[in-house]
């Protein structure tokens, strides 16, 4: 009993813990949590800074269309065959759809040399 009450009597006993637990709890958020969502942050913004006239993209609001003009904060885009034409900021752009399917191509010719480069031996 008087060892139980000396360690709740003396406020320094597991401080040295908590500030340890607390000090691997914030690497752990930001390992987790932060750090991925700036690397997509990232991505992001060099797809829309790579755009260029012809690209087929997709807002983030679901309209589809190709890129007729690029200017430094927005694009227009033709979205029919009517030739609908609409001014977007360039931060509504949620995917480049060329770039997506330009990707995919590499991507199975990547694997169909490396399935033929397995046959071979």
């Amino acid at each position: 009993m008087y060892l139980y009450l000396t360690s709740a009597a003396d406020p320094t006993t597991g401080t040295g813990g908590m500030l340890i637990m607390m000090i691997a709890l914030l690497a752990v958020f930001y390992f987790f949590m932060i750090r991925p969502e700036n690397k997509r942050k990232k991505e992001a913004q060099a797809m829309r800074n790579a755009l260029k006239v012809g690209d087929n993209i997709t807002t983030i609001g679901g309209v589809i269309g190709d890129i007729v003009s690029v200017k430094d904060e927005s694009i227009v885009i033709e979205t029919s065959a009517d030739r609908v034409r609409v001014e977007f900021a360039k931060f509504a752009v949620s995917t480049n759809n060329t770039a997506e399917k330009e990707a995919a191509k590499q991507k199975a010719a990547a694997l169909a040399a490396r399935k033929e480069k397995k046959e071979k031996k």
